[in-house]
């Protein structure tokens, strides 16, 4: 029995070709392939600016850290940061280690993302708004944010919006690209998402102000911030314009205390290549989900399936099981698995779910009912590019064979 994956790789001969690319030059390092990704990135988002990074982690933490350096921008120390509970781990954990503090409202319970209700109700009841700098919505399992409305509120709490569209790769919110609706965003071309490229991350913006700072901070702060620096000072621009005396050499001084986060060739290799796919890959998970939507709907009592919207690049196929008094989430994961279909929870709700962030547990706990009801019962499978016409009816007929036994 072959086993259905979340996600899936092939590796072609285009691939390999990339790859053998990057060995032929001789450069492993940031150069050619990376300058290239950025530039048709930030093209297919639709910002100015793209920047490379290791990971998605990487990029959130980046682009945080680039905050509290923009002179502009105003932002605090130890500022908070009002974003989602629901969601993988990497989004919190770069806010506290960039020395923010999360705030959590609760989501919408079919797409998954804050609300800008919610937003606004936790606003008004705050004593001192002047202790928010930004808001971080996420764009979980492809569905955008409404960003519009989060718009406004943080142009009335003069709060700044940076999008976590890590899982939102080339979902579309009102005709614009997920990732170009705030000042910035980040992004992971994480294995298993819709643009793979292993470990791989990048922040978009129109702002090059943020562009710059995240040329340093990625580079351990280095006063450097041109893209020539990374093997020679000829045409540095700091190098030109310096008219000091000493040996100065601005690969190795450092205003900025920042982190090793650069990027490599091989991974932006593997990205220009899934880049030249996106289209399709986007049109077959749609497909997927579709497909697989109206083969289970006549479960949709027992099984929130997830709204179709051909509007959405989707990341995989969420389920939250409704009534969970005729199945459990264990026991339906377990007997998918059994038969071959991988399986992941849908993360959880960070502050009551996550033994890491246990410290504010009896703060939010009940507070989030939402994130905390779809943590505990909401899961997903693949609804990948490589699945086959057999694969999604093998999907519904392992669901259908799991649920008629409990109906």
């Amino acid at each position: 029995m072959s086993k259905i994956n979340v996600g899936d790789f092939k590796i072609g001969d285009e691939v390999k070709e990339a790859i053998n690319e990057v060995l032929i030059s001789g450069r492993i390092s940031e150069g050619e392939k990376v300058r290239k990704f950025e530039k048709e990135w930030a093209k297919f988002i639709g910002t100015k600016y793209a920047i490379l990074i290791n990971s998605g982690t990487s990029a959130l933490i980046s682009g945080l850290t680039a905050l509290k350096h923009h002179k502009g921008l105003h932002v605090k120390p130890n500022t908070k940061v009002i974003t989602t509970p629901l969601n993988y781990i990497a989004t919190s954990n770069a806010i506290v280690l960039s020395g923010f503090e999360p705030v959590y409202v609760d989501i919408d319970k079919k797409t998954f993302g804050i609300t800008p209700e919610n937003i606004k109700t936790y606003l008004e009841q705050i004593d001192d708004p002047t202790e928010y700098s930004v808001i971080l919505p996420v764009h979980l399992m492809g569905y955008p944010c409404d960003m519009d409305a989060i718009n406004k509120i943080a142009k009335e709490y003069e709060l700044i919006t940076f999008e976590d569209s890590a899982q939102a790769h080339g979902s579309l919110y009102n005709g614009k690209k997920a990732g170009s609706l705030s000042l910035m965003s980040a992004f992971s071309f994480y294995i298993a998402h819709n643009i793979q490229a292993g470990e791989l991350g990048a922040v978009v913006t129109n702002d090059y102000e943020i562009i710059r700072l995240i040329k340093k901070i990625k580079a351990n702060g280095r006063m450097c911030d041109c893209s020539i620096c990374t093997r020679n000072t000829t045409g540095c621009s700091k190098m030109k314009h310096y008219k000091g005396n000493d040996d100065f050499e601005p690969r190795f001084t450092h205003d900025i205390i920042g982190y090793n986060f650069k990027a490599m060739e091989f991974q932006a290799s593997l990205a220009l290549t899934q880049l030249k796919k996106i289209d399709w890959i986007t049109k077959k998970r749609r497909y997927n989900v579709k497909y697989l939507n109206e083969g289970l709907e006549k479960y949709s009592d027992i099984l929130q399936l997830p709204k179709y919207d051909k509007n959405v690049s989707y990341l995989a196929y969420p389920i939250v099981i409704k009534n969970p008094e005729k199945i459990f989430r264990k026991k339906l994961r377990y007997e998918l698995e059994k038969n071959g279909i991988e399986t992941r929870p849908l993360f959880s709700c960070i502050p009551t779910q996550q033994p890491a962030y246990n410290y504010l547990k009896n703060k939010y706990e009940g507070k989030l009912p939402n994130a905390e009801y779809v943590g505990s019962h909401g899961f997903y499978i693949g609804c990948h590019q490589y699945l086959t016409q057999e694969d999604l009816d093998y999907i519904i007929k392992q669901l259908n064979d799991i649920l008629e036994k409990v109906i």
